[in-house]
């Protein structure tokens, strides 16, 4: 996708969200501490891109909580997913996984013994997909800067750029 394909329609993925496509798309976003989860099913032609941006929904989640909130997170994420492709006829061994973001990008004091935001994202996103049962195909996790990354639902390729 050393070209984008302009023809495509272009959806931007927001922090906390989730979007599936059935129809060829470029899914764009923006990632730092963030983890940006690409699924691809070629033989349904079925894409997607979750945007989570907190490793783990609270076990007491608030009263005024909006079912969409649950996106925010890693664990809800991946498994909101993996119900909607389930429903949809997907195999699990089947599903093309990729796995981006998570970096260290704000420069704040580090306490060795305290993972970052970013680092918990990228842990999380690695058990929940594993607990899941799907197996991740390719990833840029980690680092310092953020990335911006485009993906292409038809093709399952994602070009990234390192930002900053």
């Amino acid at each position: 996708m050393a070209e984008l394909d302009v023809t495509l329609p272009e959806v931007f993925v927001q922090p906390g969200e989730s979007h599936l496509a059935t129809e060829p798309v470029i899914f764009r976003t923006i990632l730092g501490s963030c983890v940006g989860i690409t699924f691809l099913v070629p033989r349904l032609g079925i894409g997607v891109l979750c945007h989570p941006m907190l490793p783990s929904y609270p076990v007491k989640a608030p009263e005024n909580a909006r079912c969409t909130d649950g996106h925010r997170y890693v664990d809800f994420s991946v498994s909101n997913v993996a119900r909607r492709l389930d429903a949809l006829g997907a195999i699990r061994r089947e599903v093309q996984v990729k796995i981006f973001g998570g970096a260290d990008v704000l420069a704040v004091a580090h306490d060795a013994l305290r993972p970052t935001v970013g680092k918990l994202n990228c842990e999380a996103a690695i058990r929940i997909l594993q607990a899941e049962g799907f197996d991740v195909i390719a990833s840029s996790l980690g680092g310092i800067s953020g990335l911006n990354i485009m993906f292409h639902t038809g093709t399952g390729e994602v070009l990234l750029r390192r930002l900053g």
